[in-house]
């Protein structure tokens, strides 16, 4: 949510800033909200013309009871009356004109980074870098569901019985690599200076609307049916809620925190759910990077945090390259944003595994995270967060980047203190 001084002072850069992310639809709104806020303002001046008018009446009635003016007291008195109905009635148009801006304000995108390249969708993203050399074998690569079943680690079938598509159970050695891999990116990430948590896994209605668009929600969120909560889709929509209604110290800044959390999501859209495989499905588990810190910080924090993704997936000998989003692909609460890809031997192309965002000041603004100077001053922080890994889809290029001629996977060096051994054989 940007701050409505922008709308007031210049709307022709906030409708330049939607055009640039390709929603025409939303240009009427700037002018809605430029005379909703004409209204709102307008009917508080009245509105504290009036208390402060009703204020000085009240003294009067005091002052001619004393003198025995009984009648005069009488009068101020109704007067007094009338005042108080016509403050109700405004107050009452505050809050509806209040409700309706804010209604509008939170479907207003935020303003993009000038360095943000301009496109419709995610066909324009922008290749930045690649690290380590994509390499396919001279043996075909399975699908990872098949590497995965000769391993004896996952059971999609029994999960379709008892859950439905969308879900999977992952066994044996499998499922230990899927743990080890949540470990390693624990302890990197701590290595790295953050705070390890393990937050709620789910939240309440004003936080996710605090973290997230509307849009996003209705693709995304569960909700828990006859109570005010929904499971989380990322451990970033708790992380960022810790902070809601806080006026941090600026010295306690940049707050550094890594998650770990199960993650639920409809998955509703154009790509849908996968019949058989785990790259896009109901429920995974990740670990996450959130950082809160000053404006002026939250650029270099941007650049640091997704180069720590980059770093942990070559640690684990998987090529990658970094992507920016361009406009159109941004998310309306985000400012800046690039996503991780790893490479895939048996399609030849990258494909998602993680992704890095700077969301300005929109997410504190919408949950009051606000950071006070050594002089008292009040600002609000930036937010940012990215994924270290989700191992599911994580789990895809590290068996097909990590895989023998044999059929079995190779551990590269840093997992092999957590699973005990340097190859998973059939």
């Amino acid at each position: 949510m940007i701050d409505i001084k922008w709308i007031r002072n210049d709307p022709e850069k906030v409708k330049d800033n939607i055009l640039k992310k390709f929603q025409d639809e939303k240009l009427p709104l700037v002018d809605e909200v430029v005379e909703l806020d004409k209204q709102f303002r307008e009917a508080k001046a009245k509105g504290d013309e009036l208390r402060s008018k009703r204020k000085s009446l009240s003294k009067k009635i005091g002052m001619y009871i004393g003198k025995g003016e009984t009648e005069k007291a009488e009068q101020i008195k109704a007067e007094v009356g009338t005042i108080g109905q016509q403050l109700d009635d405004l107050e009452k148009q505050e809050d509806t004109l209040s409700a309706r801006i804010r209604e509008i304000m939170l479907v207003i995108p935020n303003f993009i980074d000038e360095s943000v390249p301009i496109g419709m969708n995610d066909s324009e993203n922008v290749e930045l870098e690649r690290f380590g050399e994509p390499v396919v074998p001279d043996f075909e690569v399975p699908y990872h569901v098949d590497i995965m079943e000769k391993l004896h680690g996952i059971d999609i079938d029994s999960a379709r019985d008892t859950s439905g598509n969308g879900f999977y159970y992952l066994c044996g050695d499998i499922a230990r690599l899927h743990s080890s891999i949540l470990a390693y990116a624990r302890d990197f990430m701590i290595g790295k200076g953050f705070t390890y948590y393990i937050p709620p896994f789910m939240i309440r209605s004003n936080v996710v609307t605090g973290v997230m668009s509307f849009a996003e929600m209705e693709g995304m969120m569960y909700k828990i049916e006859g109570e005010d909560l929904y499971l989380i889709g990322t451990s970033e929509h708790s992380m960022i809620g810790k902070f809601i209604d806080t006026i941090l110290p600026e010295e306690d800044l940049p707050q550094t925190l890594t998650s770990y959390s199960p993650c639920f999501r409809k998955e509703v859209g154009a790509h849908g759910i996968e019949e058989r495989g785990v790259y896009r499905i109901h429920q995974f588990e990740k670990q996450e990077m959130i950082v809160v810190c000053e404006p002026k910080e939250s650029m270099e924090w941007f650049e640091k945090m997704y180069t720590y993704t980059v770093e942990f997936f070559r640690s684990l000998d998987i090529p990658v390259r970094t992507l920016e989003c361009c406009s159109g692909d941004l998310a309306d609460l985000k400012v800046k944003s690039l996503d991780v890809e790893a490479w895939s031997p048996r399609q030849q192309k990258y494909f998602e595994v993680g992704s890095c965002s700077n969301l300005g000041d929109a997410q504190a603004r919408r949950l009051g995270i606000r950071v006070k100077d050594k002089k008292g001053n009040k600002y609000f922080a930036h937010t940012l967060n990215n994924t270290v890994v989700a191992p599911p889809r994580m789990l895809i290029a590290f068996l097909e980047n990590n895989l023998n001629a044999d059929g079995s996977v190779r551990i590269p060096e840093p997992l092999q203190r957590y699973m005990f051994t340097d190859c998973i054989r059939p």
